[in-house]
């Protein structure tokens, strides 16, 4: 079989996220000519972007929109309409909502890994809670031409892959489409060297990984913690955290090899965010370390309920306090990374691959 050419998108590279780690995988899959994105932030991205060859538009050029991508939001429309069709054999688009109206040309199939449709649309109160209503009203404003632009975007597709089932369904309501569901991989390795953070050594402590944004669902943990002082909550990432009890630990963002350290010396993972997927509950895993999680959203595909972790039934402090006092203290370490390991990054790069191959019809 001959060498696809394949060249990768990504809606902007400005952060270390869950999409952002998909996206590294993908290259690692299908070896792109090279990646396009809307905004990219070298220091802000994870180092293996930085040896690929990648197309960004004019708006990487503004300090504010790389520190911030949010802020560039009424202008992303148009920078992805401004690239130049791209002619290959396949576009493999890692989309929440702009990658996937990158222009093609010629026969090139466009195949769309979809870790959400655009929040901004259709779940505007989760993705702008912790926003001022200048961007609430503008994003209004904008929304009904955003919207069919975004359905326009949809329907340029050959094939849509969804992160998980939620989102497999999110995308047949939203663009009346089907989706096959490829889980994300776990691409964290627990055979690595780590780095302990100096302020959580000796504790015992649960912990949080997320960048604190509004939909990421810190603040209710925070107030669970604020009135159970004997557990202590550490909260890895950036973004500000309102009035911090002495118990909640905010490490900011972290190193690698300290993230490493979190997930292996953490007693669970906890989130009652809803998330499309979820990956650290399965970077957790692969260390041995349960995890504590909304009944919500992707976490019901990654979750094995009794083996790898288990549930919080809502997003109240009642509710998390109570699960926190009565989560197990031991727990069967070697069959949680067994669990984990059914989210490798072989076995994405398999199906990945298979997509590819199947839609440009190449045996």
């Amino acid at each position: 079989m001959r060498q696809l050419d394949v060249v990768l998108a990504h809606d902007y590279l400005t952060q270390r996220g869950g999409a952002e780690r998909v996206t590294v995988e993908l290259a690692r899959a299908l070896n792109p000519s090279y990646l396009i994105t809307a905004i990219y932030s070298p220091e802000d991205a994870f180092p293996e972007m930085n040896g690929m060859s990648i197309h960004s538009t004019a708006l990487s050029k503004v300090k504010l929109f790389r520190k911030d991508s949010r802020l560039a939001l009424p202008l992303l429309a148009s920078a992805w309409n401004s690239i130049k069709p791209v002619r290959a054999d396949a576009v493999v688009c890692s989309s929440s909502g702009w990658a996937h109206a990158l222009p093609t040309s010629g026969a090139t199939r466009k195949i769309v890994y979809c870790h959400n449709p655009a929040r901004w649309l259709y779940q505007t109160e989760d993705y702008l809670l912790d926003r001022p209503w200048p961007v609430r009203a503008a994003l209004s404003m904008l929304q009904p031409g955003l919207m069919k632009w975004d359905r326009k975007a949809a329907a340029s597709a050959d094939v849509y892959i969804a992160n998980s089932t939620s989102v497999a369904e999110r995308i047949r309501r939203v663009y009346g489409r089907e989706a096959r569901v490829v889980f994300p991989p776990v691409s964290v390795d627990p055979t690595l060297a780590t780095e302990p953070v100096s302020a959580l050594i000796g504790k015992s402590f649960f912990l949080m990984v997320g960048r604190s944004r509004g939909y990421k669902g810190a603040q209710p943990l925070v107030e669970a913690f604020r009135g159970m002082p004997e557990h202590v909550l550490a909260v890895a990432g950036g973004g500000k955290i309102e009035d911090v009890p002495d118990n909640v630990v905010p490490t900011g963002y972290v190193s690698e090899a300290q993230l490493r350290w979190l997930y292996a010396n953490a007693r669970a993972l906890i989130s009652v965010s809803r998330e499309d997927f979820g990956l650290t509950p399965i970077e957790a895993n692969a260390f041995g370390t349960p995890v504590l999680l909304l009944r919500a959203g992707g976490f019901l595909d990654s979750t094995d309920e009794g083996t790898s972790g288990l549930f919080i039934e809502e997003a109240t402090p009642e509710a998390i306090r109570a699960a926190v006092r009565a989560f197990p203290e031991t727990w069967d370490t070697a069959a949680i990374k067994r669990h984990a390991e059914k989210f490798s990054p072989h076995r994405f790069h398999e199906a990945i691959r298979g997509i590819v191959v199947e839609t440009c019809n190449i045996g």
